[in-house]
């Protein structure tokens, strides 16, 4: 499988300038530029040595350190030989990548849901909006500088029939827990306790 699998990237990096191509832990790797994702994802899909006709689904990662900050990860199947291949291209923050939808229609709801939890823009695509935030959201929830906590809460009002915001507000107040040393015991008498003296 590995062999054959060595001849693939072989092939591909080969036949798509600019792009590298490799064997990881028994999966296939392709890194392309940004620009070259359309040419890249129709060789892929076409030539008859790769048949990677399947579309599984587009993801993205963020690297806030990295120069190109984000990679935009495809992967597709190819039923035909039963392999599959990662396809990724690194993206600076604010820059647009082609849209795959002419390609793969399935890309659709994909690139949106980068779009909406990454800030990702896809050049092309039919319909780029927010799908699993709220249209006024602010932000993009899988990028790492995200905020983790915030001073309002989401929530869908019955009696408006549209999202409101709201302070944030604790039901409960704090609790001291002590769990670092179970054999120790706690300082407090846990209810049924009282019976066992």
């Amino acid at each position: 499988m590995d062999d054959a699998l060595n001849a693939l990237a072989t092939n591909i990096a080969a036949a798509l300038p600019g792009a590298a191509a490799s064997v990881a832990f028994g999966d296939l790797n392709v890194t392309v530029d940004a620009a070259n994702i359309i040419a890249a994802l129709t060789f892929l899909r076409d030539d008859p040595a790769c048949r990677f006709n399947c579309f599984i689904d587009i993801t993205a990662v963020d690297y806030p350190a990295r120069e190109k900050r984000f990679e935009v990860v495809y992967h597709l199947l190819s039923a035909a030989l039963n392999h599959r291949v990662r396809v990724k291209a690194p993206l600076g923050d604010g820059e647009a990548i082609a849209s795959a939808v002419e390609l793969f229609p399935a890309a659709n709801w994909f690139e949106r849901e980068v779009y909406d939890l990454f800030g990702v823009l896809f050049t092309g695509h039919p319909d780029l909006r927010r799908i699993l935030t709220d249209y006024g959201f602010d932000g993009h929830p899988l990028r790492k500088d995200f905020p983790m906590t915030g001073f309002v809460e989401v929530r869908y009002d019955d009696l408006e029939k549209r999202v409101v915001y709201e302070p944030v507000k604790l039901n409960q107040e704090y609790r001291q827990f002590d769990f670092l040393s179970p054999w120790e015991g706690t300082e407090y008498v846990i209810p049924g306790d009282e019976k066992a003296k």
